[in-house]
């Protein structure tokens, strides 16, 4: 049978399809040389971590069955980018109904905020959130103007808490993510415990706001209360107002349609730049490496998880082209899956932070600097975990070139 035929007849598979076969998805690929948005069916063979792709415009086969280790099971659902040799792929749909039942049915996405209290726990909070099982898919560290907090809290206007919230809301950073996983929204709060710290001490002692919160208000983070909520904003647990907008709480602060959201909170001053590296990110180290740099002493300033084209990661490591042997796989390790950049200010940032990721080879960092970064999360040279800033003349540039370039 004619492979396009093939493509087209999965669509009418019958449901007694065994998961080691295959899973369908419709995915978008922007082409910048011909400006154009091409879309394929990528089906992904569980079994032996293959993948192939059809071009849905030419009819044509784009990729033939080929192995590809770095693509799991758990990247795929709509809405995530993945990197398909070296191209970015955008997740839109679903390709068949066994695909859509077995990956998507119990999906959901929801909102959750760490609030100003609570941001200096954020690499514990995020070893709570990955250790539940939920995925992370965007992260933004932001600052809200009171404009933004009260636009955001609208329907609590009236309220008699409303100038406190409004007040605590915006005396520190948050950090908004975007989680993604089986029955997200209840069990988003089912981490996050009852609304008061102190009732959840009790009642749920290993809850977040049981671990980092103090009372009802500085509760350490914010979740919604139902899918409806999910989608309207200022929605808290306390209360169930009506809504007075249709912009979901996600569209607050990650909007879809050309919006810019809050701005980040970098300073570009005194500061250096660390990116925990696609491989990383997919490991689940996320908020250990947090954790390791807070308890080091530096600041993070700002933070934002970014899924880089290639072009960004080419011209972002421009200074390594021609120099670093391995420059080639650190340009398509940095586009291989979603990063999360950080803007860490200390006294001498960047070289105090070179000494605390250490050399760029782990093995070296084993042997001579044990006790770094590197060292003991890192694995090869360009899966070392973390990037930092090598030159302190560059230093401010890295962190403009995400927080200001690529944020634009």
């Amino acid at each position: 049978m004619p492979f396009s035929n093939a493509i087209y007849k999965m669509n009418s598979k019958c449901t007694t399809q065994s998961e080691d076969d295959r899973y369908v998805f419709t995915a978008e690929w922007y082409d910048p040389n011909a400006a154009l948005q091409r879309r394929y069916q990528l089906i992904f063979y569980p079994k032996d971590g293959s993948v192939e792709m059809y071009d849905l415009k030419n009819h044509r086969v784009f990729l033939r069955r080929t192995k590809y280790e770095e693509l799991r099971k758990e990247d795929l659902y709509v809405g995530n980018k993945i990197n398909v040799f070296s191209r970015l792929l955008h997740i839109v749909d679903y390709g068949d109904q066994f695909t859509a039942r077995k990956v998507g049915s119990k999906k959901e996405k929801t909102l959750a905020m760490i609030k100003p209290d609570a941001v200096a726990k954020l690499g514990s909070i995020i070893e709570a959130i990955l250790d539940t099982g939920f995925i992370i898919t965007k992260a933004k560290m932001v600052l809200l103007s009171r404009k933004e907090a009260m636009d955001f809290y609208s329907e609590h206007q009236s309220k008699s808490f409303f100038s406190d919230l409004i007040g605590f809301m915006t005396s520190g950073p948050i950090v908004a993510l975007e989680v993604i996983g089986d029955d997200a929204v209840a069990s988003w709060r089912k981490l996050l415990g009852p609304t008061n710290s102190c009732t959840a001490r009790s009642e749920s002692p290993g809850s977040i706001r049981a671990r980092f919160g103090s009372d009802g208000t500085k509760n350490a983070a914010h979740g919604s209360d139902s899918i409806a909520s999910a989608a309207r904003p200022g929605s808290i647990e306390l209360f169930d107002a009506p809504s007075h907008t249709n912009k979901s709480e996600l569209e607050f602060f990650f909007p879809s349609s050309g919006g810019r959201g809050p701005k980040n909170t970098a300073r570009f001053t005194d500061c250096t730049c660390c990116i925990i590296k696609p491989h990383a990110v997919s490991e689940g180290l996320t908020g250990k490496i947090l954790n390791e740099i807070l308890s080091a002493g530096f600041d993070i300033t700002a933070m934002q998880m970014f899924t880089m084209e290639k072009a960004n990661a080419e011209e972002f490591y421009e200074i390594y082209k021609g120099v670093v042997a391995e420059y080639n796989e650190m340009v398509a390790e940095l586009c291989s899956g979603p990063c999360v950049a950080l803007e860490i200010c200390q006294t001498d940032a960047p070289q105090r932070l070179r000494e605390f990721c250490g050399p760029a080879d782990p093995e070296i960092a084993r042997h001579l600097r044990p006790k770094t970064l590197r060292a003991h999360l890192g694995k090869t040279k360009v899966k070392n975990a973390v990037h930092c800033t090598d030159l302190p003349d560059d230093a401010v540039l890295e962190v403009q070139y995400f927080f200001k370039i690529l944020d634009s």
